[in-house]
């Protein structure tokens, strides 16, 4: 690894700005002007084993970094899928952040916010056995872990309420960290999070419990952008990381500022598919960064368009033409389909997804970034350059002038590709508040990755002539509906979380999780992934 301070030097921050810590540092300056252009990874909907948007991310900064100075810009990894089924989540192969070491601990942002989550859950109880002054009735803020531990989703305190936990980039706190601008606004952000409501229902804030300066003291340090390098020493900002199947999915907004400001491309990516990260990206995000991507690249992969076709590929094909059409025609960006190639894929297969492209004159490019790492990912990165667009605006998928309602009918036809939305009682009831008072929210849907129609699945069970296109709508008889189940305000967030179906917010560990796969000897931590 090179010394960061000389990764540092290379986007002019300057040593006193830097707080290091062994082969890493936190960056210690508000973020600038943005100057550079911003590059987009998603993907189509993922298996079980994910997609590789992190893997090519890697690559294609190590690619462009060869043209112009590049930065990549990620989410810190999650102790919990890191232990269970994910694994590492720095990359893979020859395209890897380092050390491996930040799918661990890191630097201690994960730990920071689940102490402050925990510390304002603790401040609540306690306000309830002194006497409880601000009449808290309903508690709607909960505990937080770093780890997939299924035992947790429902517990019962000695106080005798039910409880629940959530795992740590489920937390407000996350999403409040991810998307504050600075510590001002993370200090407003913290003070309007509702953690109940009263005898009259009425809100109860954060702010009113009066811990909020103890929980900016155990936060300031995380809020600091962390600074590393790829295998290449390409300069790599990981920073903070909510799931974008139950929050936004990106890292935070002060990380792709500082990013922006000190190179000329910079390549981030947007947890799990187009129909989740990158729409949260676009319609949350960008508007609390002021920028918008110049290219979309769609990551796929040959096991996940025969997953999702039941082993026909051709059929699973209408995943990638959907994401492709809301890129294109809803977003109105470019866009650069890249297939991660692996060893067993065959090649009449990948030919057939390039034809399919070039038919919908689409560009195209195959990456090989885990084996070859930038060098596999240097002809996406001619593509990525060709294709770029500056983009000062970018057609949305709702305005925020729009009635919560039509917000989520808009997502769900456009993005989805449903035909109509059906809101059970419970959202039903809870939108007629929601709408006076939180009008100018973006919605955040929170479901599942492995479907469109927010199912447990779509394997074999929809395909093109069932999907709402630019160019095509199906009818009623074949068409999909998405239920929508809850509605849940989230005030220092600042955005509606939409539950669609059974969306969990704490996972459990799989049959063989990850963990029995690490080694620990006096000598070196091994990861066997």
């Amino acid at each position: 690894m090179k010394k960061i301070q000389k990764i540092a030097k290379r986007l002019h921050i300057k040593r006193k700005d830097l707080i290091v810590l062994g082969n890493v540092a936190k960056i210690d300056r508000e973020p600038g002007r943005s100057k550079g252009n911003l590059i987009l990874v998603t993907a189509t909907n993922p298996t079980d084993a994910g997609i590789g948007k992190t893997t090519v991310s890697i690559a294609l900064a190590d690619a462009l970094n060869r043209i112009k100075p590049t930065c990549v810009v990620l989410r810190e990894p999650s102790l919990g899928p890191v232990f269970g089924r994910k694994g590492c989540a720095t990359g893979g192969g020859k395209a890897q952040v380092i050390p491996q070491e930040i799918n661990l601990h890191f630097t201690g942002d994960f730990h920071a916010i689940t102490s402050a989550n925990n510390l304002l859950c603790a401040m609540i109880d306690n306000s309830i056995y002194q006497g409880n002054p601000l009449d808290i009735q309903k508690v709607v803020f909960h505990r937080c872990l770093d780890m997939n531990d299924r035992a947790l989703r429902d517990v019962t305190l000695s106080s005798g309420r039910k409880e629940s936990f959530v795992i740590t980039p489920a937390s407000e706190i996350m999403a409040v960290m991810c998307l504050a601008e600075s510590m001002k606004d993370l200090r407003r952000r913290l003070e309007n999070i509702i953690i109940g409501y009263n005898g009259k229902g009425e809100e109860i804030l954060a702010k009113q419990l009066g811990c909020i300066d103890a929980m900016l003291i155990l936060l300031q340090d995380a809020f600091k952008v962390n600074l590393t390098q790829t295998l290449e020493e390409t300069p790599a900002m990981i920073h903070l990381g909510p799931f974008a199947n139950i929050a936004h999915g990106c890292n935070s907004v002060r990380a792709t500022r500082t990013a922006l400001d000190s190179s000329d491309f910079v390549v981030t990516e947007a947890g799990f598919g187009a129909d989740l990260g990158m729409e949260k990206f676009l319609d949350v995000k960008c508007r609390i960064l002021g920028q918008y991507p110049y290219c979309i690249v769609l990551v796929t992969t040959l096991d996940s368009l025969l997953l999702y076709g039941n082993g026909d590929m051709e059929k699973g094909m209408y995943v990638l033409d959907k994401h492709i059409d809301t890129i294109q025609h809803i977003y109105d960006l470019p866009v650069v389909v890249t297939v991660n190639v692996f060893e067993h894929d065959t090649r009449s297969q990948l030919e057939e997804v390039e034809k399919h492209c070039q038919k919908l004159q689409v560009a195209f490019a195959y990456n090989y970034a885990y084996t070859n790492g930038g060098t596999g990912a240097i002809e996406l990165a001619k593509q990525v350059v060709s294709v770029m667009q500056r983009k000062k605006k970018i057609k949305q998928v709702y305005a925020l002038k729009d009635t919560v309602e039509e917000k989520i009918q808009k997502v769900c036809r456009k993005i989805y590709g449903a035909i109509d939305v059906v809101l059970s009682p419970v959202a039903l009831e809870k939108l007629q508040g929601i709408d006076k008072k939180y009008l100018d929210f973006p919605v955040m849907i929170a479901k599942t990755p492995y479907s469109l129609t927010g199912k447990k699945s779509d394997q074999g069970v929809i395909g093109r002539e069932n999907v709402w296109y630019t160019d095509f709508s199906p009818t009623k008889e074949n068409g999909f509906t998405i239920e929508v189940t809850d509605l849940e305000v989230k005030g220092g967030a600042e955005f509606i979380v939409v539950y669609v179906g059974d969306v969990l917010l704490m996972p459990g560990l799989n049959k063989k999780p990850n963990a029995l796969k690490m080694v620990c000897t006096k000598d070196k931590t091994e990861f066997v992934f």
